[in-house]
């Protein structure tokens, strides 16, 4: 049977409000939004089991970042997103400790680039902290680039399992590529969750988790929706909830400019990780570390 397939917390729960019809509260489910450096953000607060069963949401609180601005080059978009998106995450980030940023995905599929490119733009201080003078003011930062089973035939969350065995961080911070159910959505929202995240999942293909069961430590979400499933397309301009098996089914579509998209954003998560994680920065000084 076909149905929406989404990751973003915000659009499960508009789901089930269109499912449940105009007025309805979800128990168990606590939303609302805000802004942050003039770009608008919404939180869902998945607060119980009941919550979560409805929006097939582990509990746990879900912030999404709508970047229009960065997209429409806006003077100034890239540091306001940046700004924006550290000032989010820094406090789900425990507040001290070593952090360790994994990029998820397959270089060779551009739509599942985000991550590995993320890893890319991240201040990466842990090697520097403990050798050298003069950064000891930063946090200790490790990064991986973890690849995917078809390329390493090791699952990704064993590779980081491993890292984290050795490191013993306080956190993990897992950047990946989501599915969405608009296109609208696509390559312009970021959602940060705090409750880990399940590589593949937004294709369909579920793999071990990265979780604080499965590697002990708190693990953090980044995550931008780059596809969206043709069958999602087809059921939204069909009004339908469901159906039999559709045409596309199982087809992923991605926008024309992805390639410049999704390099603009992992950019921004690069740099709003590093700046959540060192707050005493700025975008300019991060620059120059970074460049």
């Amino acid at each position: 049977m076909a149905q929406r397939r989404t990751d973003l917390a915000r659009e499960a729960h508009g789901l089930w409000r269109e499912r449940a019809g105009a007025g309805a509260r979800l128990a168990g489910v606590r939303s609302h939004t805000g802004r942050e450096q003039g770009f608008e953000t919404h939180t869902v607060e998945v607060l119980d089991e009941r919550g979560a069963r409805e929006l097939g949401k582990p509990p746990g609180r879900y912030v999404t970042l709508e970047l229009d601005g960065l997209l429409r080059r806006e003077e100034g978009a890239f540091s306001r997103a940046a700004t924006a998106l550290a000032a989010l995450l820094r406090p789900m980030v425990p507040e001290r400790g070593e952090a360790l940023v994994v990029g998820l995905g397959n270089r060779a599929i551009t739509p599942d680039l985000v991550g590995p490119l993320a890893v890319e733009h991240t201040l990466v201080t842990r090697h520097l902290v403990e050798r050298l003078e003069g950064f000891g003011h930063l946090r200790p930062v490790a990064a991986l680039a973890a690849g995917v089973l078809a390329t390493t035939g090791v699952e990704s969350a064993a590779m980081v399992q491993a890292v984290c065995a050795r490191l013993r961080p306080a956190c993990v911070i897992a950047v990946d590529a989501l599915a969405s159910r608009s296109v609208e959505r696509l390559c312009r929202t970021v959602q940060l969750a705090d409750t880990g995240i399940v590589p593949g999942s937004g294709v369909g293909n579920h793999r071990m988790a990265l979780s604080r069961e499965t590697l002990g430590v708190p693990v953090l979400a980044v995550g931008v929706p780059t596809v969206v499933e043709a069958a999602t397309l087809a059921l939204d301009l069909l009004g339908r909830e469901d159906g039999a098996q559709l045409p596309g089914d199982g087809l992923f579509v991605t926008p024309r400019e992805v390639d410049s998209r999704v390099a603009d954003l992992a950019r921004v998560i690069g740099y709003g990780v590093s700046l959540a994680l060192n707050p005493e920065l700025s975008v300019e000084e991060l620059t120059m570390l970074l460049e």
